[in-house]
């Protein structure tokens, strides 16, 4: 929780569940968290994969998944106001996107093919889990269910490299640098009182010393890198996927 604080700023006084381990309104008026920016990588670098896998023509499928990263645009709500109709534009929103995750590795079935299936029991899952967080307000259970989902995916995909091991560095990357975030969202959450010196920092310093805002800088590069594995279907198509760098 974030250090208590007597200050007020555009947004009024915070309405949510959470107040994470930075003082509200230091840097702008407007910005609750200033934090909030980190939420770029989770902005633009999707909206550019989403328009890249539709001009190559990939499956649709990725370019839902790209546009689900860009949950980046509720976290940037929710730091920005602390409000609580924005707290759940950022955690419900994680819940759906990672379940797109979880849809793509249908690998094993014939070119866009929809499984009905599988999405009828992901929405099932979506639905319930919104429906009992609306009524029960407790973040824990929101973290649990987004654990159970993640928890999915990475059973997953270290299943899948085994059949192709050549894939293992990009998993073992994109796993590795999500697990990171999540390590240094620990820390801040847990060790927020101990942390609390780092508001005497000049601003400029102390944004760099929030770990909240390195949370999503992994987070979002991690599922980034994992949606470029999820195309392993591809390989299964037999076409022959390429990764590159896109300087411009």
């Amino acid at each position: 929780m974030a250090p208590s604080v007597d200050r007020q700023g555009y947004w009024g006084r915070p309405t949510s569940t959470l107040d994470w381990c930075e003082e509200n309104y230091v840097v702008s008026f407007y910005i609750a968290e200033f934090n909030t920016v980190s939420n770029l990588i989770m902005i633009l670098p999707p909206i550019c994969g989403a328009i890249q896998t539709f001009r190559d023509g990939l499956e649709f499928r990725y370019i839902c998944s790209f546009l689900g990263l860009a949950v980046g645009v509720g976290s940037w709500c929710f730091h920005m106001t602390l409000l609580y109709e924005m707290q759940l534009l950022d955690e419900l929103p994680m819940i759906y996107s990672t379940c797109v995750f979880v849809y793509c590795y249908e690998c094993f079935k014939q070119e866009n093919n929809i499984s009905l299936f599988p999405i009828a029991l992901l929405l099932v899952f979506s639905i319930s889990v919104t429906l009992v967080y609306l009524q029960w307000k407790e973040p824990v259970f929101h973290q649990v269910m987004y654990a159970a989902v993640v928890g999915c995916l990475v059973i997953r995909s270290l299943f899948i490299v085994t059949v192709y091991p050549w894939l293992r560095p990009l998993c073992y990357t994109s796993l590795g640098i999500f697990m990171l975030g999540f390590l240094l969202w620990n820390i801040d959450n847990i060790f927020c009182d101990s942390l609390a010196s780092r508001r005497s920092l000049p601003p400029g310093v102390g944004v760099v010393t929030q770990f909240h805002a390195w949370w999503h800088i992994f987070t979002g590069l991690g599922s980034y890198l994992h949606i470029l594995f999820l195309q392993i279907r591809s390989t299964y198509l037999k076409y022959r996927p390429k990764v590159k760098v896109c300087v411009a």
